[in-house]
């Protein structure tokens, strides 16, 4: 299974109109587009974190429960243009969808890591104020594959 984003490549900066409207950006969600899912996918989840040890892990979008023959999210998509069925949870900046990059000025480049589940379940039931870890642990025996691409931001 692979991921890609037509906004940018694995590794690259991400677009400003990508980042939050107090980082100077539009908070667009990013435009991704996945292939070759593996048999027996019936969902798929998808996550974008922060790792940079500032941001501990800061969730920029958690989406659940998107179905099997989805293989795109446009650009802006996030509260607009979601898949039916889907269902955004809330980011850490407490609101719910997409929230784009907004890194603490002078802390260099943030790794924001985009990474897509494929599931062996048709659906996960989490509420939308749900965290990254009980994210992950709804996620434990049912991922069939996953990809990831990073995507780079700094201010």
């Amino acid at each position: 299974m692979e991921i890609t984003s037509l906004a940018f490549k694995d590794g690259g900066r991400i677009p400003q109109k990508h980042a939050m409207p107090g980082a100077g950006g539009d908070n667009l969600s990013i435009p991704l587009s996945w292939k070759n899912p593996p048999a027996g996918t019936k969902s798929f989840a998808l996550s974008i974190v922060d790792i940079h040890p500032v941001a501990n892990n800061w969730m920029h979008w958690l989406v659940v429960n998107i179905l099997a023959g989805v293989n795109s999210l446009p650009e802006g998509a996030s509260g607009r243009r979601m898949p039916p069925g889907s269902i955004e949870l809330r980011n850490s900046f407490g609101d719910t969808g997409y929230g784009g990059p907004q890194p603490p000025r002078g802390t260099g480049d943030h790794p924001y890591v985009i990474t897509l589940y494929a599931l062996n379940a048709d659906k996960l039931n989490l509420g939308t104020s749900t965290y990254l870890s009980a994210f992950k642990k709804a996620l434990e025996g049912k991922v069939l594959a996953s990809a990831s691409i990073t995507g780079k931001y700094g201010r």
